[in-house]
């Protein structure tokens, strides 16, 4: 039978979780099948090449770019210093002399004879691959990474920004309809990730980042804070690389929306332990999600949680949010999934679901509209 693709976000309290790391540059990997790690700790590692710097030495000297190669004091592949001369002109029979210096640390790369530029490479730029999550090294790629899995709870998220950190869960709203404002922080929070319920303030971020709060996930943000923490509007919905001093993982979308009770529920209940949360967002093909995965300690598991969560797609009872005017953002339960086309009130034709939402009201609705809450 035909149907509707419906979008969804996974909230889960067990599943099973596998993450790639991997290095930008091939490099080495310093951890070996089977070992545990934590958050912090390297399991690869490389360098990156570092920036060239350009020197017109030919200008510097006042010499045609044919005769800077005879005017080097260093050449290719040789180490340098920054202020250290590298090249060296004489003029008006030997008694005025002109030099170049270095302007940069780094080795020199190239000299062209046919601009008088010489180019001095950077030092390497170290980077080092974190494991992001507490668990076990499953898989080497040998010179580039390693696939880390864990056990755990996971929430995704409609959007974030930030990337990726770690810390312990502290739930700070009351329920999953208050906002989270500025007297809500605390100096006790510092190294947290801390449970809003519908929505943030832009005063609660910004006290947040002053007072060392790893991340925050909450229900809803506001566009226009948005737009005034970033300092710029956010054109296209790439996110993850901002280095604000935090992470930020809205559950349910933009404006003042309460946080679906199951996602409130799983993370209220989780209080005390470590979260690794990722901001990350990439709304275009390839789709990245920002995510909160809460590792299972090893002997809590219960005895179902061998098992991974999986999706069986849309049917009667299936939680879902609508994410079209005039429900946007309720949450509530498929009643009857009816197969023949339905007249809508644009008079197209589409296929419908019937919805029993939060408040007990019943409704009819694009199954476009909606999305999936996998549990």
């Amino acid at each position: 039978m035909a149907h509707a693709y419906t979008p969804g976000l996974k909230v889960t309290g067990k599943t099973l979780i596998k993450k790639r790391r991997i290095l930008p540059l091939k490099g080495e990997v310093i951890v070996k099948i089977g070992d545990k790690v934590h958050p912090d700790d390297a399991v690869a590692r490389t360098e990156l090449p570092g920036n060239v710097e350009p020197t017109n030495v030919a200008n510097i000297l006042g010499v045609p770019p044919e005769d800077v190669s005879e005017c080097m004091l260093k050449k290719i592949g040789d180490k340098v210093n920054k202020e250290e001369m590298i090249a060296k002109s004489k003029s008006f029979f030997g008694l005025f002399t002109s030099s170049c210096r270095a302007k940069i640390d780094g080795t020199i790369e190239n000299v062209s004879s046919i601009t008088g530029q010489v180019l001095l490479r950077g030092a390497p730029i170290p980077v080092e691959v974190k494991a992001y999550l507490e668990g076990e090294v499953t898989d080497v790629y040998p010179r580039e990474g390693v696939e880390v899995k864990c056990w755990g709870s996971f929430v995704q998220g409609i959007f974030g920004i930030g990337g990726e950190t770690h810390g312990e869960i502290k739930v700070v709203s009351k329920d999953n309809k208050a906002v989270l404002d500025e007297k809500d922080i605390t100096p006790e929070l510092k190294g947290k990730v801390i449970i809003g319920g519908s929505l943030v303030t832009a005063a609660a971020l910004n006290k947040a980042i002053a007072v060392g709060v790893r991340g925050i996930v909450v229900g809803g943000f506001n566009d226009k804070d948005l737009r005034d923490f970033l300092g710029y509007d956010l054109g296209v919905a790439i996110t993850g690389n901002e280095d604000k001093g935090i992470t930020l993982v809205v559950t349910e979308g933009f404006g003042q929306i309460n946080m679906a009770d199951h996602t409130y529920a799983l993370l209220k209940s989780k209080e005390g332990c470590l979260a690794c949360i990722n901001g990350a967002t990439q709304i275009r093909a390839g789709v990245i999600r920002p995510e909160v995965v809460i590792p299972l300690a090893e002997g809590k598991m219960g005895a179902d949680e061998g098992t991974k969560a999986s999706s069986h797609g849309l049917e009667v009872g299936s939680p879902i949010r609508v994410i079209r005017h005039p429900y946007f953002g309720v949450i509530g339960k498929v009643t009857n999934l009816p197969s023949p086309l339905q007249k809508l009130e644009s008079e197209s034709m589409a296929r419908v679901l019937e919805v029993e939402l939060e408040d007990g009201r019943r409704a009819v609705i694009p199954r476009a509209n909606v999305e999936l809450l996998e549990e």
